[in-house]
């Protein structure tokens, strides 16, 4: 059988999160890098295997996918079925779904806004509106760990992973987690999984090119 590949930019957050699944699956992957600084997610060989040209994107031989929710499911539920990071039950899978729409439509839209006003628009401090956001983004996930070792219940899963990813780079960019106890212990228990240093060293890599462009730090 072909190996999975997957096209996949160190500093992309979403990226990542398809990434360190891969590892916590210990599924064996062709890593291949579309660097996207340099332009290359809009080099023709890789729009002809998808048009949207978004990292991360999965191929399996002939079935490709992108969007970063979904290749983590489906990895889980083509390659370790009823595994603990995806498991069968419906209440368990309901609350880990719950977490990852909370990671898509607060949690990154949050980071999304610090990274898209200075790299993009070029601003060189992060407004008082976004660091709002950012709190307030955190203090749902302090709330989510309150009683809990991690976001979900009493197993890692997916839903950890892709959050991961994205509190990874917030930490990374300069955000304190000292307000966030909660936050502070899972994040020192996500340091024992598989990829977390990989995952690291991209966030470390995009908020380094943040940080070189703001004034004053976070």
């Amino acid at each position: 059988m072909a190996p999975l590949i997957l096209y996949h930019f160190p500093g992309s957050p979403p990226s990542r999160s398809a990434l360190l699944v891969l590892r916590n699956l210990d599924l064996d992957a062709e890593v291949k890098i579309v660097n996207l600084f340099a332009g290359e997610h809009l080099a023709d060989e890789f729009v002809g295997i998808n048009p949207e040209h978004t990292v991360p994107t999965l191929v399996d031989e002939d079935y490709i996918l992108w969007e970063s929710k979904a290749i983590v499911a489906y990895l889980a539920e083509q390659y370790k079925p009823g595994c603990s990071l995806y498991p069968n039950d419906p209440k368990k899978r309901g609350l880990i779904n719950h977490r990852l729409f909370y990671d898509s439509g607060t949690l990154f839209v949050a980071l999304r806004d610090i990274l898209m006003s200075v790299l993009r628009s070029g601003e060189t401090v992060v407004a008082p509106e976004i660091k709002d956001r950012v709190g307030k983004a955190l203090d749902k996930l302090e709330s989510y760990l309150d009683g809990s070792d991690w976001v979900a219940g009493e197993d890692c899963t997916v839903a950890d992973l892709c959050i991961l990813a994205n509190v990874t780079t917030l930490k990374h960019v300069g955000v304190s987690f000292d307000p966030y106890p909660n936050v502070s212990g899972w994040y020192e228990r996500c340091k024992d999984l598989p990829g977390f240093e990989e995952n690291s060293e991209g966030a470390s890599f995009i908020a380094g090119a943040v940080k070189s462009k703001l004034e004053e730090p976070y």
